[in-house]
């Protein structure tokens, strides 16, 4: 029997290093990483998933995305036949966002954000993981990898104007209860993780290697 593909995307400006815990049993599953690429002039969030899709080769792939990069298999999805979506720690629609996400578009507030400012490591850890990060600068300069002033100014606007509001309910939502930057309290439907943050691909990793290969052989 041919092994199930799994593609595993990151979340915004992260590396792949941030999946280097993640192990499933080799002989059902074969991982492969999806990694960020600097976006086009003026790319759409539509364009440039058909684009990152056009690089899954295997049929019906298991699509599981972190964060923005949930956000990402999910547009994804609209270009390839996927066996399953899985996203932990992001959003199934614009609907599940927090309150000060919402603000940010309609007052376009995230156009004065000076991204050169978000270059510096701290900064990007905690736009991009949460604010909780300080004990653990260090590590993430090895998670975050994309520090392209023109990949955050796009990424952080397409995150905002994600326009879904209708959820797929085939999605599969993995997402810890003490995230603090998706809150679970504006999150439905969804298996949560007990004292997982917004970065536990990281420190809940234990729990995702228990857990994943029921979740994907799941024929829900």
């Amino acid at each position: 029997m041919s092994k199930i593909p799994v593609y595993l995307m990151p979340g915004l400006a992260a590396s792949t290093a941030i999946f280097e815990r993640i192990v499933l049993p080799e002989d059902v599953f074969e991982i492969h990483l999806l990694e960020w690429e600097i976006p086009l002039d003026k790319e759409s969030l539509a364009d440039y998933a058909k684009r990152i899709a056009e690089k899954i080769k295997q049929p019906n792939p298991v699509l599981i995305g972190v964060s923005f990069g949930g956000i990402l298999v999910q547009e994804m999805a609209r270009y390839i036949e996927a066996r399953k979506v899985i996203i932990i720690s992001s959003v199934k629609s614009n609907l599940e966002f927090p309150r000060r996400l919402k603000i940010a578009k309609t007052t376009k507030a995230y156009k004065l954000i000076p991204m050169s400012l978000l270059l510096n490591i701290e900064n990007l850890a905690k736009f991009s993981f949460g604010e909780k990060i300080n004990k653990r600068l260090k590590l993430y300069e090895k998670f975050l990898s994309v520090r392209d002033i023109g990949y955050l100014e796009w990424a952080v606007e397409k995150v905002i104007l994600w326009d879904r509001i209708s959820v797929d309910e085939n999605v599969i939502h993995i997402h810890g209860d003490m995230d603090d930057v998706f809150p679970i309290k504006y999150i439905k439907n969804c298996i949560v993780v007990k004292g997982g943050t917004h970065v536990m691909i990281l420190n809940k990793y234990k729990w995702l290697n228990e857990n994943l290969p029921a979740i994907i052989l799941n024929s829900k």
